[in-house]
């Protein structure tokens, strides 16, 4: 089953500094904190793309959601991030960025990606990602967006 647009849960692709994801990430902490994340999403917080992120930044995903609950805008979050981890080159961001854009897309997750399709009842849509899935999944049209081009 679908889930419907989240008020307050930004786009994969939106960025944060030069990366993709890392404000979704912390816009689910947020939501999750005021109670208003929808239950579908909570088995998933500090796993997934979450992890990743946090694995990418060197942080522990816990560490950042109690980070992100003290406040400040998502790219002193990130600034945070880089502070802990160690910052990120522009050559690094663009690795990540095209990996994250691209998971799902002719890789060893091509088959998770089919099968969540079809779970969530988007087979038939021009789906080639895991965001892609989720946009869909959250009511927005990356393919006519052309959302990736943002990544």
């Amino acid at each position: 089953m679908a889930h419907v647009p989240v008020p307050g849960l930004r786009s994969n692709y939106d960025k944060t500094g030069r990366l993709i994801y890392f404000g979704r990430m912390i816009d689910k902490i947020r939501l999750h904190a005021a109670g208003k994340l929808p239950a579908d999403y909570h088995s998933n917080l500090g796993k997934g793309f979450d992890a990743r992120c946090c694995s990418f930044l060197g942080v522990d995903h816990a560490a950042v959601t109690a980070r992100a609950r003290q406040g400040g805008t998502n790219e002193e979050i990130l600034a945070w991030c880089h502070e802990r981890g160690g910052a990120r080159t522009d050559e690094q961001c663009l690795i990540w960025n095209s990996f994250m854009a691209k998971r799902g897309w002719r890789d060893e997750a091509s088959a998770q990606l089919q099968k969540r399709m079809v779970d969530l009842g988007l087979a038939g849509k021009p789906i080639e990602t895991f965001m892609d899935m989720n946009e869909f999944d959250e009511g927005r049209d990356p393919v006519a967006a052309q959302a990736w081009t943002n990544a």
